[in-house]
């Protein structure tokens, strides 16, 4: 049997950078297998295997994947699983957002955003689970946002409207998917990635002052409650949990 084959193996869709990136060097810390999901950042998806393999001693896959689309969907999770045989972690990153004014919406960046962040999530915990059910175990965490629960933006609406979908995904597929196998969803709230480096300072400040802690997130701290989520805290299920510092 392959070695590989006994250490547990974590999928992060969307890895090659930002939260994603710090999921799979979180797992990987932890001694998972890792799988590397990515669609345009193949030099950052290499970049971080290389660091993986080199600082943790495991194994990282790098898949080049659409998650909106269905049968990129499937190759990935088969191509998991043959590498593998098993996979026991699904983290459901993969995200974008398109922030206009109304006047600048268009219908295909809606649907763009709707496909990606909620046809993708849905695509992955259809197929990745199987192969969970199949097995006997799994664990799959959504990453939906606070915009999908009370912290609504006009410029977001598609973006909100889609982690609200993730937020459904989440109830009826740990229904569906009991007792087997975990769903949960975590909402992170403003975190310091890539997505919000062009916000202004003083909008920062301002957010800064409905925040309890009084600062965003780190990606490495959302990274590590996944982590706990999808490995530790095995009698949650069905649960979606705000992780951004107490924003009131």
């Amino acid at each position: 049997m392959k070695e590989s084959y006994d250490k547990k193996v974590a999928l992060v869709t969307g890895s090659s950078r930002g939260i994603g990136a710090f999921t799979v060097k979180e797992f990987a810390k932890n001694n998972y297998n890792v799988v590397i999901n990515y669609v345009n950042s193949e030099d950052e998806a290499l970049s971080l295997k290389e660091e993986v393999e080199r600082l943790y001693k495991v194994e990282a896959l790098v898949v080049k994947a659409d998650v909106s689309k269905e049968e990129e969907v499937k190759k990935l999770i088969d191509v998991t699983y043959k590498e593998f045989k098993r996979i026991d972690v699904i983290v459901n990153n993969a995200g974008i957002a398109i922030d206009t004014t109304l006047e600048d919406k268009t219908v295909d960046n809606f649907k763009k955003i709707i496909d990606i962040n909620l046809i993708g999530t849905f695509l992955v915990c259809k197929y990745g689970g199987e192969v969970m059910l199949n097995q006997g175990f799994g664990s799959i965490v959504n990453i939906s946002s606070t915009n999908g629960i009370d912290s609504f933006y006009p410029y977001s609406m598609d973006y909100d409207a889609s982690k609200a979908g993730v937020i459904s995904l989440t109830h009826n597929f740990a229904k569906l998917y009991a007792p087997k196998v975990r769903v949960n969803s975590i909402a992170p709230g403003w975190v310091n990635t890539e997505m919000n480096k062009e916000l202004d300072e003083e909008y920062i400040k301002e957010e800064c002052e409905h925040i309890l802690l009084e600062r965003f997130a780190e990606p490495q701290e959302i990274a590590e409650f996944i982590y706990y989520i999808g490995t530790q805290a095995l009698y949650v299920n069905d649960a979606i949990i705000k992780v951004d510092g107490g924003r009131c």
